[in-house]
């Protein structure tokens, strides 16, 4: 099966799914340890955010169906883009997208944070929710929010920006879509006019319409705010951007790929 998948893709396929199986192994034993929260990437300037976060979230996954996407294109685009470039410069350009994802994604965040931090203006029930979070590992319930906002007598909105708050804390960012959608942008530039298949339905579209369409999607998506929706949609665009600047920056130097 290996075979045809390049080293440094069929490394990274073997982690993600290494890492996933014992994710849900812990998850299944009911061993006490969220892989999914220490490894995955919470927001800037909130308690539970380690700085490792940064690499560790990019082999993480929320699901099967999460997984099976990401590693399918990563088997599709990233095998190819491989060889084309060899190991070094395909390694650059999926780390420094997944870099870039998180980068945007967690920047926004952070500032999001701030303002909500402001608005419940309270540094002490601030730290007492800081407290509680790092202690639990964010296992906080509604209960421990009404007692912190009764202690430190809040209002309603402050009540409401904090629970905004411990959530934002609490739910981390993982997965490896940044890093993909930088090898899909790139493969977008390098191969415009390259006939993909889409699935559902089975017609073919050239790549530049359909990779391009994707990213138009994602910018629009991350400026939504859908009750429900659960993808990190910037983190995309991040990833994208990223692999896009690095192709045009190594294009325009003259490093051919082709």
């Amino acid at each position: 099966m290996f075979g045809s998948i390049q080293p440094v893709t069929k490394n990274l396929l073997l982690l993600n799914v290494a890492l996933f199986l014992l994710t849900a192994f812990f998850d299944y034993q009911g061993q006490g340890v969220n892989l999914g929260s220490l490894l995955g990437a919470h927001y800037f300037g909130t308690p539970l955010f380690e700085p490792y976060q940064l690499v560790t979230h990019f082999f993480m996954h929320g699901g099967f169906f999460h997984i099976f996407m990401n590693m399918y294109i990563l088997v599709m685009f990233g095998s190819f883009l491989e060889r084309l470039w060899g190991p070094k410069r395909y390694f650059i350009l999926y780390v420094a997208a997944a870099l870039g994802s998180i980068l945007l994604y967690n920047g926004v965040g952070f500032f999001q944070i701030l303002e909500l931090k402001d608005t419940i203006h309270n540094s002490d029930a601030i730290a007492a929710l800081n407290g509680l979070l790092r202690e639990t590992g964010g296992n906080i319930t509604d209960q421990n929010l009404l007692e912190i906002a009764h202690r430190y007598g809040l209002t309603q909105l402050q009540f409401d920006a904090l629970a905004d708050y411990a959530v934002k804390s609490i739910v981390p960012m993982v997965g490896a879509s940044g890093a993909i959608f930088g090898l899909l942008a790139a493969f977008a530039i390098l191969f415009p006019n390259t006939e993909l298949m889409l699935l559902f339905p089975p017609i073919p579209i050239k790549a530049k319409w359909l990779i391009g369409g994707y990213f138009v999607l994602e910018v629009y998506s991350s400026f939504q705010s859908n009750a429900g929706d659960n993808v990190a949609h910037l983190a995309h665009v991040g990833g994208a951007i990223v692999g896009a600047i690095l192709v045009l920056i190594w294009r325009r130097t003259g490093k051919n790929f082709y």
